[in-house]
């Protein structure tokens, strides 16, 4: 029978013979014992041995292994980290060193020219709650700092006396009012007089409450400074006669 398969183009050799067990035995045995078979070239094996790139390029490369990073860029990552740590860790040290005086907010009134620390937990308000006032403080609901100029009384303990009388009937509407303190004093540049009432009440939803007015003088200047406390307990009265004599 006449061999009819095509050859393309013509006169070329066939791209594909077909393959020959015993040409594979043959070839097999003149191999080194260490080479496997299957490590044949791309040529003497059979064509559904190697997938069609394999037999139209020849065996594929082993895959590249991927780049690691070199070790000086490791170190130097190392480093980076480490100097993140130790700044974090200075900033929170030097956060805890600030002395506390330093963390302390500030009620600063430019109109009556004064500047008074606030503790923790109190803070400023934007408007003062009484009419006449420049600025005021507050902690929470049950304490409250308010400052603002006046002009220079001719009796410091009179006009201090007249001031609390007024701000009781406006502040308090005590029940029963009466005086706990009454003197002069000194704080830093300022000299003056200060007056406390303590307001109790009847009914038993109010609480006592304590007001403490201070007019305090000083060459070109006088501050009246009001505050306010409900209820009126030892300790908050001490905590807030502090803050109103830290005025500077």
């Amino acid at each position: 029978m006449e061999d009819d398969r095509r050859v393309w183009p013509p006169g070329s050799p066939d791209p594909d013979p077909p393959w020959n067990p015993q040409l594979r035995r043959t070839v097999e045995r003149s191999l080194p014992d260490a080479l496997p078979p299957d490590a044949l070239p791309p040529d003497t094996l059979p064509p559904d041995a190697l997938p069609p790139s394999a037999r139209l390029y020849g065996a594929p490369a082993a895959p590249r292994r991927p780049r690691r990073w070199p070790r000086r860029a490791g170190a130097l990552l190392a480093l980076i980290v480490a100097g993140g740590l130790v700044a974090g860790l200075a900033t929170v040290v030097l956060r805890l060193a600030v002395p506390d005086q330093a963390r302390t907010a500030m009620l600063t009134d430019a109109t009556a020219a004064v500047a008074i620390p606030l503790p923790e937990g109190w803070r400023q308000d934007p408007v003062p709650p009484v009419t006449g006032f420049t600025s005021a403080a507050r902690r929470g609901g049950e304490a409250l700092v308010m400052a603002r100029p006046s002009g220079a009384p001719a009796d410091a303990a009179k006009a201090t006396a007249e001031a609390a009388e007024l701000y009781s009937r406006l502040l308090l509407h005590g029940d029963t009012v009466r005086v706990v303190e009454d003197r002069p004093i000194t704080i830093g540049p300022y000299g003056g007089h200060t007056r406390s009432l303590r307001a109790e009440y009847k009914d038993v939803v109010n609480r006592p409450a304590y007001l403490r007015v201070m007019l305090l003088t000083k060459p070109g200047r006088t501050v009246v400074v009001v505050g306010l406390l409900q209820p009126d307990e030892t300790t908050s009265r001490q905590a807030l006669d502090e803050v109103m004599t830290s005025v500077r």
